[in-house]
């Protein structure tokens, strides 16, 4: 016999089934019919494909065991959780930086229950909302002042609209920069209400082409550190301290988007690209703007450091408040900081330093550990490698690392890779000369048993 659309059910008359009722009790109207009409739906695409499915019976207790499993499969959160295997540390795609247990910890009792988030226990008055981050910024920086927003793009129009706003502000044309996911500083400047003024070449700007810019109108020197690119070879820019000079004799505020931030002076690691925090502040930057979630390791976070006075006016302006960060990142955050605090060491203490600093030597134990506890037709081989930062910090710089490389005759690499991306926990590598490789820098200890696990699925 052969199935027309006409006989398929009316939904309305079907949820009248006494099976399919007991579910709209169980669960609601609303889900149930929308199961409902996800099940007739497809029936009615094979039907006008020309196919000819097998019609169930409606009214049966298996059908409605078909319908509760598409309900609760809606109902049940997917897992995003993976292992970063690609040997970038800080990788955007994939959630930045790994929390230490302490950030996490509390950024669920943050959750749990009432905090006095903007609520002064002393004076039982209303108090500042991130003072606990705000101070430990201030303490670990040398900053007078703090301010906590949601991602650095906010500390940099917060910052830009409230003190330049109908003004001028001045740019050195290399360094306006753009990052991943369509940033690009002159539109952030645009939308802050500023004017944006050029100076200098590309590949040089000198003193001079600021000094010359600067009228009635100037308002802001901004400088941004040029953190995912290069420009190399006959090159030059002002100071830092000339920049200062600058603006101190013509009563302009000097800041600095830094992108990444870090609050520690990696050089001992090989790693002294990156400007340290303080070092920005006590060359004489007004403000400096830098994101949580880079080489911070704490949560996704915009941190503006500087002067009082600067920071009090962005504190007041109405753009703030649609800006501010939830009790649970402040928390996490501050949390993270009190790890750049003796007794801890944060190279050891806050994961993503962590990584930098973990020694080859010991990525190539945890890489022999994984390969010994898998055996099958995949290929498995150690071999160094090159890892990055990642997230616009130290775009040059690679990190020696080892890695584990997989190769399976007559599967491709990117057959390979994803397959292992289907593994209950998805382990996500990177394609290199045709292998698949992972880098164990970018991974923990505590990956180790998901990347066993997705290696012996690839050898049934």
């Amino acid at each position: 016999m052969n199935v027309t659309l006409r006989d398929l059910p009316q939904i309305q008359s079907l949820i009248q089934a006494k099976t399919l009722a007991a579910l709209v009790e169980r669960y609601s109207h609303a889900e149930v019919t929308d199961a409902l009409r996800t099940q007739i739906q497809g029936l009615r695409d094979a039907l006008l494909a020309g196919e000819q499915p097998d019609l169930p019976d409606f009214t049966s207790g298996a059908f409605a065991a078909t319908i509760e499993a598409t309900i609760v499969a809606r109902r049940t959160p997917p897992s995003s959780g993976v292992v970063n295997a690609t040997g970038i540390l800080i990788h955007t795609n994939l959630g930045r930086a790994r929390l230490a247990p302490e950030a996490l910890h509390a950024a669920a009792e943050a959750g749990e229950g009432a905090q006095a988030l903007e609520f002064d226990l002393e004076t039982g008055k209303r108090g500042a909302r991130g003072a606990a981050a705000e101070q430990l910024v201030c303490q670990l920086t040398g900053a007078e002042a703090a301010l906590v927003v949601n991602n650095c793009a906010a500390a940099v129009l917060l910052a830009l609209t409230a003190l330049a706003r109908g003004r001028s502000v001045i740019a050195s044309r290399g360094e306006l920069i753009e990052i991943g996911g369509s940033y690009r500083l002159p539109d952030v400047i645009a939308q802050s209400g500023a004017q944006l003024r050029e100076v200098g070449a590309t590949n040089r700007t000198r003193l001079s082409d600021y000094v010359q810019a600067v009228d009635a109108e100037t308002a802001v020197l901004l400088k941004s550190h040029a953190s995912n690119f290069r420009i190399v070879g006959f090159t030059g820019a002002p100071t830092r301290s000339e920049l200062a000079t600058l603006a101190r004799e013509r009563d302009l505020v000097l800041m600095e988007d830094l992108g990444s931030g870090i609050l520690i002076d990696l050089a001992a690691q090989g790693l002294g690209d990156e400007p340290v925090v303080a070092d920005i502040l006590r060359s004489g930057v007004d403000l400096v703007m830098f994101s949580g979630d880079k080489l911070l390791g704490g949560p996704q976070a915009g941190i503006i450091a500087g002067r009082a006075d600067l920071v009090a006016r962005l504190r007041a302006h109405p753009m703030f408040r649609a800006l501010r960060s939830d009790k649970m990142t402040l928390a996490a955050l501050a949390a993270t900081l009190r790890l750049y605090l003796p007794p801890h060491d944060p190279l050891r203490d806050v994961p993503v330093l962590a990584m930098l600093a973990t020694p080859v030597a010991e990525l190539r134990t945890r890489a022999e550990a994984i390969v010994a506890q898998v055996e099958g037709p995949v290929e498995l081989e150690i071999t160094d490698s090159a890892a990055q930062v990642g997230a616009g910090a130290m775009p040059e710089r690679d990190l020696q690392s080892v890695a584990i490389a997989l190769r399976r005759e007559g599967q491709s690499a990117d057959a390979l890779a994803a397959a292992l991306r289907g593994a209950q926990t998805p382990v996500i590598g990177r394609i290199h000369a045709g292998r698949v490789l992972l880098d164990m820098r970018s991974t923990a200890p505590s990956d180790t048993p998901a990347i066993v696990s997705a290696l012996r699925a690839l050898c049934p």
